[in-house]
């Protein structure tokens, strides 16, 4: 290129007072996203996941259901409470004794449904963990909600946990430590489930009505929420009683800031076992703050059932009180 081409050639500029303009205008614009943005934070948290994670159950790599929320609960606790202990030589490992000792890893027995809670201690001077597991070796496969620590995060010594477990099938299933090699040194007991009984039939309808009102409420912070009122506070999440075949009507005002569904569920852990034909909304198309709810419905068989908030993840926050049909 000459240098003649090169003189001709358009040069574009802009003044600062322009780039200042323009540099205005584009912190305006992030300004008034962010705001609009964390303005709704609590519509961004509150929404239920994609339809394709709308699910109770989680498959195993085996294929079968683990922690299934299709299990009508006994509302039976079982308290296990299990010590990690070695021998001298570290050799041998157990809970509670030593092979050939009394209550050396104890069998559990339990129902379909019932709650098995165990409260583990690391009495030895090694780590450990703890967890179940359908799985007859190894220590993988466990069951959500089962572990105390972990292999990479064990117990130290002198430490100590609780763990749940509610098993949905009958059969065996085993309760190990979950650092490698521990299980093949003996930390291992077994866990028999037997079927759940029949179920309890309704009775006729009784005449008896009852009305009963809940607000849906939240911390300032939305890491706790409730029905009612806060825990700790007179109210919160109020235990109701009532007999098999009497007529419910529940009437629910969404007191808070936040998106509420309402139902009386088999497992509180399971949005999506609503029973009795009591839900108010739902996760997909809740209740907004200011608005409110009602159904009436007939009490089932008896039992121990939970009355919770059905949008994903508000039930373990909190929003969940026990609904016992007598």
């Amino acid at each position: 290129m000459t240098q003649e081409q090169q003189q001709h050639d358009p040069i574009y500029r802009t003044t600062p007072e322009r780039t200042t303009k323009m540099m205005v205008i584009m912190l305006g614009i992030c300004i008034a996203g962010g705001g609009i943005f964390f303005g709704m934070w609590d519509y961004w948290t509150s929404m239920p996941p994609p339809a394709g994670l709308l699910t109770g159950d989680v498959a195993d790599d085996h294929g079968s259901d683990k922690g299934s929320g299709s299990v009508v609960l006994t509302g039976v606790e079982i308290n296990s409470s299990l010590s990690f202990i070695e021998s001298s030589d570290f050799r041998t490992l157990a809970f509670n004794a030593l092979p050939g000792e009394p209550d050396n890893n104890p069998t559990i027995t339990a129902n379909v449904g019932d709650k098995i809670i165990f409260d583990v201690v690391n009495d030895g001077k090694s780590f450990h963990a703890f967890g179940v597991t359908s799985d007859e070796e190894g220590f993988g496969n466990l069951y959500p909600g089962s572990e105390v620590a972990t292999a990479n995060a064990p117990l130290k010594p002198g430490e100590s946990g609780i763990s749940e477990f509610i098993p949905t099938e009958p059969g065996t299933y085993y309760y190990i430590c979950t650092v490698p090699g521990h299980r093949m040194q003996g930390m291992v007991g077994e866990i028999i489930v037997s079927g759940a009984a029949a179920p309890a039939a309704a009775a006729p309808p009784t005449g008896v009505s009852h009305d009963i009102t809940f607000d849906f409420v939240e911390s300032s912070d939305f890491r706790t929420l409730a029905f009612d009122a806060l825990p700790g506070e007179e109210g919160s999440n109020p235990e109701i009683r009532v007999n098999s075949g009497d007529e419910v009507t529940i009437t629910t005002n969404n007191a808070g800031k936040s998106f509420h569904a309402f139902g009386v569920v088999s497992n509180p852990d399971d949005f999506n076992s609503v029973i009795f034909d009591s839900a108010i909304a739902a996760a997909t198309s809740p209740l907004k703050p200011g608005e409110s709810g009602s159904v009436t419905f007939l009490a089932g068989a008896p039992g121990t059932y939970y009355y919770i908030c059905t949008v994903p993840g508000h039930a373990l926050q909190g929003m969940q009180g026990s609904f016992i049909v007598e």
